[in-house]
C-alpha cells in the first residue's frame, strides 16, 4: 500500500476505506482508530474541508457478501431530527478525524444539498448496482467492489509468474 499526503497535513495510505487523520495523543490502550466498534461512530459529526457542519452519521451499512463497509448514512438538515434528509455516503469518500472524533467529507454544502437523498421511511435499494455506481461517481470515489476486482486481478497476475519469480503485492 502506498503512502500519500492528504490535504489535512498528515499521511494516509491509499485504500478504498475511509482515510484516517491520527490523533495528536494516540491512546494505544484499545482498538482504533484503524479498527473500531461501528456503534461508536453513530452520531459522529461530519464536516467538510472548510469546517462547515454537514450533519451526523446515522448508520453504517455493511455489504454482507464482501464483509466491507459500503456506506455511511448521513443525516443533514432539519431541526432536532425533524425534516432531515438522509444521504448514502460511500465509505471511501470519508476521512476519519481521530483528533476531532468525527469525519470529513470533502464536498460543499451545496453539493450535498443537491445530492440524491432519501427520508427515513423511503430508503433506496442500496444493493442496486446502477444506484451504487451513481452514488460513488457523484462523490468521485472508486466503488469498493472495483477495488476488490483489481486486487483479484493483481493476485492472479502474481500467481501466474514463472517459478522462482517473486510475487509483489
Amino acid at each position: 500500500m502506498a503512502t500519500q499526503a492528504n490535504p489535512y497535513g498528515s499521511t494516509t495510505q491509499e485504500r478504498s476505506g475511509a482515510q484516517i487523520i491520527p490523533s495528536d495523543n494516540p491512546d494505544n490502550s484499545g482498538p482504533g482508530p484503524e479498527v473500531m466498534d461501528a456503534a461508536t461512530l453513530i452520531g459522529d459529526k461530519v464536516v467538510n474541508a472548510a469546517g462547515d457542519n454537514l450533519g451526523k452519521i446515522e448508520a453504517i451499512m455493511l455489504d454482507v457478501t464482501t464483509g466491507r463497509i459500503a456506506y455511511a448514512v448521513l443525516s443533514f438538515g432539519g431541526f432536532l431530527g425533524m425534516g432531515s434528509k438522509l444521504f448514502a455516503i460511500p465509505w471511501g469518500a470519508l476521512t476519519l478525524d481521530a483528533r476531532e472524533h468525527g469525519f470529513i467529507l470533502d464536498v460543499s454544502k451545496e453539493k450535498l444539498e443537491n445530492a440524491e437523498g432519501f427520508d427515513k421511511d423511503h430508503w433506496p435499494s442500496m444493493a442496486d448496482a446502477n444506484w451504487a455506481s451513481e452514488i460513488h461517481s457523484y462523490y468521485n470515489v472508486t466503488p469498493y467492489w472495483e477495488d476488490d476486482e483489481q486486487e483479484y486481478r493483481e493476485r492472479r497476475t502474481a500467481s501466474d509468474l514463472a517459478p522462482g519469480e517473486p510475487k509483489v503485492y
